[in-house]
């Protein structure tokens, strides 16, 4: 019986941060060790280049490090696909045709793609390839005819663009050759979509607010302690809110079933008042290092062996193009395109 297939990725702009690990990294790992799936992960290196176009040594360093941060999270190359999205060139081609079936006033209303443009501040030199990679991501999904692609809350509205796109499709052409994907969500709210150190909405390299999963201990606990909490808790003594401090929202996300009294009993008395904050972040601390330590020492090992890592790349590039190929293949009967077959 055939299993059912995921595809999943990021774009490699930097390290991972703890951001991507809880939005989707954990969740993958999870998915790849129930066993039930056939799951593709790649490097959405070309999407990265929709806005980094004249910056691509930052992309050229980060899939190395992204990489990295898969196999230490737990991704494991004997279980999964992990591929570089520029080298399946069949991506490329799926994209123009999918462009046709796409207005520009849908794409404009997407409303991931409009926060992000409003974020990056493009106005009018906002890049083409930008504006158009849901198109992109579509592609991505649908040539290797994936079922699920777990994802962050935020992702959703990509999740019903390819929907869309694969109805328009089989429509067109009259085919079921496209599949229909379901998007996976963190079951953790709070994991939706984790804030920044600082409060800010996004975590993020350029806000420089974020915890990566190759910090090392000193790291975490200086951007631990210089977290955001309650400006108006000055006090010990002083109450305080739990309401947008990002020690409590953390311990929320970081937290497993056993801590959920401890924390609920922080809550409390943090509220009351009578509760530091240096105290609460050093809690948070522990929490946080029960779960990256052990990825940060994997993460090392791996590095010792960098040509091991794009070894493991190049076989899975060779993979899922072999799957590309074919998904393109049975697009192009549908259009009536294959001329010579």
């Amino acid at each position: 019986m055939t299993k059912p297939i995921i595809l999943t990725g990021d774009r490699p702009t930097g390290k991972l941060h703890i951001g991507h690990y809880v939005g989707s990294l954990r969740n993958r790992v999870l998915l790849q060790d129930q066993g039930k799936y056939e799951m593709f992960v790649f490097l959405a290196d070309q999407q990265a280049l929709t806005d980094h176009a004249k910056d691509p040594q930052t992309i050229v360093e980060s899939i190395g490090n992204v990489a990295l941060d898969y196999l230490a999270a737990g991704l494991d190359p004997e279980k999964v696909t992990i591929f570089i999205q520029s080298q399946i060139p069949e991506l490329a081609e799926l994209s123009m045709y999918y462009m046709n079936l796409v207005s520009l006033a849908r794409l404009e209303r997407n409303p991931t793609v409009k926060t992000e443009i409003a974020q990056k501040g493009f106005g009018e030199s906002l890049p083409t390839g930008f504006l158009v990679y849901p198109i992109s991501q579509a592609a991505d999904i649908t040539a290797f005819k994936a079922n699920f692609v777990p994802v962050g809350h935020d992702q959703k509205p990509m999740i019903e663009q390819t929907r869309e796109i694969v109805r328009s499709f089989n429509h067109a052409y009259q085919t079921d050759v496209l599949v229909e994907p379901e998007g996976i969500y963190p079951e953790n709210e709070a994991a939706g979509r984790l804030p920044g150190l600082d409060g800010n909405a996004k975590m993020s390299k350029s806000l420089n607010n974020g915890i990566y999963l190759a910090d090392d201990m000193d790291i975490l606990q200086k951007k631990v302690m210089s977290m955001y909490t309650d400006p108006n808790h000055i006090r010990v003594e002083d109450p305080g809110k739990v309401e947008g401090n990002m020690v409590f929202h953390y311990l929320d996300v970081f937290g497993r079933p056993e801590d959920a009294a401890d924390i609920a009993a922080m809550k409390d008395h943090y509220q009351r008042g009578g509760l530091g904050d240096v105290k609460t972040k050093r809690y948070l601390l522990e929490i946080l290092e029960r779960e990256l330590g052990p990825i940060r020492e994997r993460r090392v090992e791996f590095a010792k062996d960098m040509g091991q890592v794009y070894q493991m790349l190049q076989e899975g590039c060779d993979k899922a193009r072999q799957t590309a190929a074919q998904t393109l293949s049975e697009v192009k009967s549908a259009m009536g395109i294959n001329y010579f077959k």
